[in-house]
């Protein structure tokens, strides 16, 4: 819901792709935020075979509502690190999000399965 409040319409891969969920937890997660009519699915103008999945307007107000709690929540988190720890902590994480994306370029061998 934050990458759509964010960004308005996207399509489902570019949500596995921002979220970096698998495809099934990112279709579920679409499927119910539509049966909930807090997302919306329109035709991609530049991609006829996908959709632009965006929040409704429900769904926008939701998002207005949630936001600024997630921002306190998440100040509060961070509030006793300098900003030393904290670019430390988002280096860290950005090398571990680059051996992920390493990984996942990995094609699999053989080998790899004792096989």
């Amino acid at each position: 819901m934050a990458i759509l409040g964010d960004s308005g319409g996207v399509t489902q891969r570019d949500l596995t792709r921002r979220t970096l969920m698998d495809k099934v937890a990112v279709n579920r997660a679409c499927k119910v935020l539509e049966d909930r009519k807090l997302a919306e699915r329109t035709p991609n103008e530049h991609d006829g075979r996908s959709h632009l999945l965006a929040l409704s307007e429900d769904g926008k107000k939701m998002f207005d509502d949630i936001m600024p709690l997630a921002v306190e929540m998440e100040q509060r988190l961070f509030e006793g690190f300098s900003e030393e720890e904290m670019g430390v902590f988002r280096d860290m994480l950005d090398k571990v999000q680059s051996q992920v994306d390493a990984m996942s370029d990995d094609k699999p061998q053989d080998s790899d399965f004792g096989v």
